[in-house]
């Protein structure tokens, strides 16, 4: 195995899978302190999947894998701060609005017929929730997608996100950088920016933006009050999860 130390550099291309019998190469990224980055290519399937056998705890470094490259990551609290923040939004503004959700966190989702796999900072079942809630384990191959991704763009990546989970057919996702939240949608095979939530009508990029920096600066609890305030205010009516897809 090749091992070389990079400074952090961000990627949109996709990897591509090594020559027979080339070396693995191991980049280790240590530009987002605390938090971790190791990037390896040439990684078989099986690897993988015997990777995320032995990683199965909770607190685990999560693993990312597309068509032999393998991103493993341990989220900075930066990162956690963050997620957990977009996720308690998620689940103030359903409770409010009586949409029933399922938080599957962060599940792996992956699929040998794609060569992809992934575990999301934390995603939700929405409209999709009769599909999945008595399934053990979700198989992703039968079973919908999460109908909501959460992604905190925080960390050089060697993997593009975007592209895996539009392989995946994830229909939203919330993808959060230092500029704010930008909400996007599956179109035609590509994500696009739009500026209210499908799946929480009335909820825009701005507003998420805003929660997140309010939780910077004000107490839990007022914090907490103010998302229900909001969510009192600008009631929404959608179909009620778990009918007719």
């Amino acid at each position: 195995m090749t091992v070389t130390t990079t400074p952090p550099t961000a990627t949109n291309a996709a990897p591509s899978e090594p020559a027979h019998g080339e070396a693995v190469a191991t980049t280790v990224d240590e530009g987002y302190a605390p938090g971790s980055l190791v990037t390896l290519t040439g990684v078989r399937w099986e690897t993988y999947e015997s990777l995320l056998a032995d990683l199965a705890d909770p607190g685990s470094p999560r693993l990312t894998y597309d068509r032999g490259t393998l991103e493993i990551m341990s989220p900075s609290s930066p990162h956690e701060r963050a997620n957990r923040a977009l996720a308690l939004v998620v689940e103030m503004v359903a409770m409010e609005w009586d949409i029933n959700l399922l938080d599957f966190g962060t599940t792996t989702f992956r699929r040998a017929d794609l060569e992809r796999g992934f575990e999301p900072d934390t995603c939700f079942y929405i409209d999709h929730v009769a599909s999945v809630s008595g399934r053990r384990p979700i198989d992703p191959a039968v079973d919908p997608p999460p109908d909501l991704v959460i992604e905190m763009d925080v960390t050089t990546s060697a993997i593009p996100k975007l592209p895996l989970f539009a392989a995946m057919g994830i229909p939203e996702v919330w993808r959060t950088t230092p500029e704010g939240v930008t909400i996007l949608t599956l179109r035609d095979g590509e994500y696009v920016p739009v500026v209210t939530s499908p799946a929480f009508p009335s909820l825009t990029a701005e507003v998420l933006t805003r929660f997140l920096d309010d939780g910077y600066t004000m107490t839990r609890s007022a914090w907490l009050r103010s998302i229900r305030a909001w969510a009192v205010n600008f009631p929404v009516q959608r179909p009620t999860a778990g009918g007719p897809d």
